[in-house]
């Protein structure tokens, strides 16, 4: 069985791009085919596997790049990258650019789709979208127009679809309309990564790109009327803005190394998550390091945590329905009356480390593999 993996670019350190890296391990023969390829902006892991890229590469060597280029450059370069003829199984990464490559008719194509391409199916989801007016309106959604029709045509090439959690399972079938069943696979947390702190910090945590449907600004805005302290790691579009918005009391960071990142996470009262995720590894991390998580109740946390309800001893999150300042600021108030139970957290984290998922992904190709020989 000859197998290749394509992921829509490989620029930045993000859950997709560890889920990558876990499929490879579960297949470490296979090339990783991609749009766009640099070394020093994702994970080390990367250097010693390889790589086959687009012609993207000679134009984009950084997210902000790619995003600029992408329509018509990299939707172009994609769907000119040719699998070989020869591969029985090709793995897709994706959201957005994965699922354009060439593939011949003979392999069989399994898409792990994250969601559909949040531009064209969720435009909302970005500011430059729901800010934009009158002609840069007009160009906007005459664009998404075209992108959406590219992009659900080459959803069509897909035999299997691998969804994260429900409700992602439901918007690919809502915009792709498969002719398989999706199953789903949840994607993992490097449980070796993290640990429990035999000490606690003072302060809240935040991981996140600094980016406008991430609602760091929400987090902010409530911990200026906290006064608690609030330490958000990242970097991100909003990053200026997001300064001049906060306190003294919140102090922002970023390019820490896996260690200091670890400490940070053990050490933390309680990780914040207010966005809206499709799934959200971050949560997950803070669990692996013991440390409960206070979310908005909505999205992927519905498929990872364990919501508090009468015994925090036998939760890993605590969870604030209304995705505004008032909300978060009461679910803050209210974790500060409450005992965790560091141990229970981190068993909980362990259903999602990375054995499993690579197990998972191993059994349903294999399965997909000997079916399409028995034909």
């Amino acid at each position: 069985m000859k197998i290749a993996i394509v992921h829509d670019e490989l620029l930045r350190k993000g859950g997709a791009e560890q889920v990558v890296r876990c499929m490879h391990m579960a297949f470490p023969m296979s090339k990783i085919y991609t749009m766009a390829y640099n070394k020093e902006l994702t994970y080390p892991y990367y250097k010693s596997t390889e790589i086959v890229t687009s012609n993207m590469q000679k134009i984009a060597n950084n997210e902000i790049s790619m995003k600029r280029l992408f329509f018509p450059f990299g939707i172009i370069a994609m769907r000119n990258l040719k699998i070989p003829n020869e591969i029985d199984i090709l793995l897709i990464s994706t959201t957005h650019a994965g699922k354009y490559i060439n593939v011949s008719d003979r392999t069989i194509v399994i898409t792990y789709c994250y969601t559909p391409f949040r531009l064209v199916w969720s435009p909302n989801s970005y500011s430059e979208y729901v800010d934009s007016k009158g002609v840069k309106k007009w160009i906007f959604n005459l664009v998404i127009k075209l992108i959406k029709k590219i992009d659900f045509k080459a959803a069509q090439r897909t035999d299997y679809f691998i969804a994260m959690t429900e409700e992602t399972k439901q918007r690919i079938k809502d915009s792709y309309h498969p002719r398989n069943e999706i199953i789903i696979i949840k994607p993992p947390v490097n449980i070796g990564n993290f640990y429990i702190s035999p000490k606690q910090g003072n302060y809240y945590l935040l991981v996140s790109r600094l980016e406008f449907y991430k609602k760091v600004d929400l987090v902010i805005k409530a911990f200026n009327v906290l006064g608690f302290k609030l330490i958000v790691v990242g970097k991100g579009s909003k990053e200026n803005e997001l300064k001049e918005l906060a306190n003294e009391n919140i102090e922002f960071k970023h390019g820490l190394s896996s260690e200091d990142l670890a400490s940070i996470y053990s050490e933390a009262k309680a990780f914040i998550f207010p966005q809206h995720e499709d799934y959200g590894i971050t949560p997950l991390e803070a669990n692996a390091s013991g440390r409960p998580v206070i979310a908005y109740g909505k999205g992927g946390v519905l498929d990872t945590m364990i919501p508090y309800t009468d015994d925090a001893k036998k939760a890993t999150a605590l969870f604030f329905m209304d995705q505004e300042v008032e909300s978060l600021i009461n679910a803050v108030r209210k974790f500060e009356s409450l005992k965790f139970d560091s141990n229970f957290i981190r068993r909980h984290a362990e259903n999602f480390d990375e054995p499993i998922f690579i197990s998972k992904i191993r059994n349903f190709i294999d399965a997909k593999y000997k079916a399409s020989l028995d034909k």
